[in-house]
């Protein structure tokens, strides 16, 4: 069963790995294993308060949209590994590594 690594970049959290299953969505896995990740929007991408780092296995991960690109463009810090969780559906039996930016500066839920 692949797992999922979330890392985090606030100093006082330490990494949490899971277990994730093809076809889940690491939003999902965030908050079904209580990893404190905003989802404004509700899943719809329609916001970017549920941006991440994708560190390892982004390959494995449902192809970014053009939707997605646009909602990622907005987030605060966006690196070229910069992703929606509520848009990374895991498509191949592979572990990943995602790092969670500071929730603490996201007003949301």
């Amino acid at each position: 069963m692949p797992k999922i690594t979330f890392n985090f970049e606030e100093k006082d959290k330490s990494p949490i790995t899971v277990d994730m299953e093809v076809g889940e969505m690491i939003l999902d896995v965030a908050l079904d294993n209580d990893v404190n990740l905003h989802h404004n929007c509700g899943a719809v991408c329609a916001c970017s308060t549920c941006h991440i780092y994708v560190e390892q296995g982004g390959d494995s991960l449902k192809e970014m949209t053009d939707k997605e690109e646009d909602f990622v463009d907005r987030a605060r810090n966006p690196k070229f590994n910069s992703r929606l969780a509520c848009q990374c559906t895991l498509e191949e039996d592979t572990d990943l590594v995602v790092t969670i930016p500071d929730q603490s500066l996201i007003i949301g839920h």
